[in-house]
């Protein structure tokens, strides 16, 4: 491409390097792949992954996280080795990846490329410009967490470009219930790298004390995935509040206040053992949560009382959705 000024045409490429690369993070993404298509040497600065990183960032940032990346990479490395026969015995005519089929433990995908033929082209060695443009056009379904009232759920999502909302699936024996038309302000990038259906290793638990924020794993039945709860740590009867005099940092038990059910509820305040011992299998792993941002997020999703579920929570989050 030439740029013509006082003393003729300039070729965009006689730039110096700096001022180039500047240019270049200016362009949209339509405007990139139309400027890869001058010449070889556009092409491949234009596909660069640090371009395409910003794109990502920009749009996508707050949904997908470490998990959506490492599980785009798997679909990267299988599709140029075409090794997929001892990963998923049937792969469709469109060329898929990944399956909604099973249960856990065996269903570790966690992610589902449901077009898999763009990544045999030129695309297969841009990572973050066939990612941006698989998520915009609906072909990578990649795990994130849906917040529905006093809970967050995994789930496999898309992005729907004709609503600018997205379509989720969720494990309940398999990938089946569907939900459509989620807002972008009620998914988030998992903050860990855990299954739903596995326990939360914690490594806050020593330190937890009154006035901690928390997410803990919470689960109706011991056959279904955990959700993440929010609640506060809060005093045991034993101990008058007072700072100076409170003890509560050093017992055993743990005093979980979820504030977003009412006074009086037998869900307003739960007992655990600091050593993460609990008999009955409801409750998992505790994340305490160091960013304002993140309390802000979830006191906003919650009602500020609630009364207590008498349906199990898996039913629950099916009937919102629908």
């Amino acid at each position: 491409m030439d740029v013509v000024g006082r003393r003729g045409s300039i070729s965009l490429l006689h730039f110096p390097e700096p001022i180039l690369e500047c240019i270049l993070k200016l362009l949209s993404p339509q405007e990139l792949v139309g400027m890869s298509e001058v010449c070889t040497c556009l092409r491949d600065r234009c596909r660069s992954d640090s371009l395409w990183e910003i794109h990502i960032k920009q749009k996508w940032g707050g949904v997908i996280g470490d998990v959506a990346f490492k599980e785009w990479q798997w679909h990267m490395t299988a599709a140029k080795e075409k090794q997929l026969n001892h990963l998923d015995k049937e792969m469709n005519q469109k060329g898929s990846l990944g399956s909604f089929n099973g249960t856990w433990p065996m269903l570790y995908l966690r992610s589902y490329l449901e077009d898999s033929t763009h990544l045999n082209t030129s695309l297969s060695n841009s990572f973050m410009m066939a990612l941006y443009f698989s998520l915009e056009n609906a072909k990578f379904w990649f795990p994130a967490q849906v917040f529905r009232g006093v809970f967050v759920r995994d789930a496999l999502v898309r992005y729907d470009s004709k609503t600018d909302n997205f379509q989720a699936r969720l494990q309940s024996g398999g990938w089946h219930i569907m939900a459509n038309n989620i807002q972008w302000d009620n998914l988030r990038a998992p903050p860990v790298d855990t299954l739903p259906c596995v326990r939360y290793v914690s490594d806050c638990l020593p330190e937890l004390k009154p006035g901690d924020h928390i997410e803990i794993q919470r689960r109706y039945r011991r056959e279904t995935p955990y959700d993440w709860c929010y609640a506060v740590i809060g005093h045991l009867e034993s101990c008058n509040g007072h700072e100076n005099f409170c003890s509560c940092r050093h017992s055993d038990t743990l005093m979980l206040e979820f504030k977003q059910y009412s006074e009086g509820s037998n869900m307003r305040r739960v007992k655990l053992q600091r050593n993460g011992e609990e008999p009955s299998g409801c409750y998992g792993g505790i994340r305490k949560l160091h960013s304002e941002e993140e309390i802000q997020r979830w006191e906003k999703h919650f009602p500020l009382r609630q009364t207590p579920v008498s349906i199990p929570l898996h039913t629950a989050f099916y009937n919102v959705l629908n």
